[in-house]
């Protein structure tokens, strides 16, 4: 008789998020802050419409540090410029974690989220402005950054969701 593979409930796959927000809420007040907080769980959020879903196998507690650290090198948390800054051995030390246990489920994430650095979707609010891969869009063919586009065309970019929001000052060609 095959064995039969188990399914996963939406109530298991909720408590197993439940859990892992509280980790990542409680590691972010500590040690981070409230942007690393609600990016970190709506991250989480995502990885929880996957199926199956990654986080259903191992400690929530080791997905929840694997979830900042996903969001940190996205952020360049590991760079001491930074401001927040932890080591990546620091964020998963401060965790409780191994970081030979976070640091693959992070890899994970990145591959399975298709993520890179300074992924437009998973920029810290606060690092938008300077995120060049936010700006970044085509117009008639040719690359350029949407903040010295005219209005016109950023207009339509912001309606297209091409880019966060429509920048105070408009450059022109």
């Amino acid at each position: 008789m095959p064995k039969q593979k188990k399914v996963e409930t939406p109530d298991q796959i909720a408590d197993v998020f439940e859990e892992i927000a509280a980790h990542i809420n409680d590691f972010c007040k500590r040690h981070l802050n409230q942007e690393y907080a609600e990016l970190s769980r709506r991250m989480a959020l995502e990885l929880t419409r996957k199926a199956p879903s990654l986080l259903l196998k191992g400690q929530p507690k080791v997905w929840a540090c694997s979830i900042v650290y996903a969001v940190g090198r996205v952020n360049f948390l590991f760079d001491r410029s930074q401001k927040p800054h932890l080591k990546a051995q620091e964020l998963c030390q401060l965790f409780g974690v191994s970081q030979a246990s976070a640091s693959p489920r992070s890899k994970q994430i990145f591959d399975l989220l298709d993520l890179t650095l300074l992924h437009p979707e998973w920029t810290l609010p606060s690092k938008l402005d300077s995120n060049p891969m936010v700006w970044f869009i085509l117009v008639n063919g040719f690359p350029m950054d949407a903040r010295h586009a005219p209005r016109e065309i950023q207009e339509e970019a912001f309606r297209q969701g091409i880019i966060p929001y429509i920048p105070k000052t408009s450059g022109e060609f």
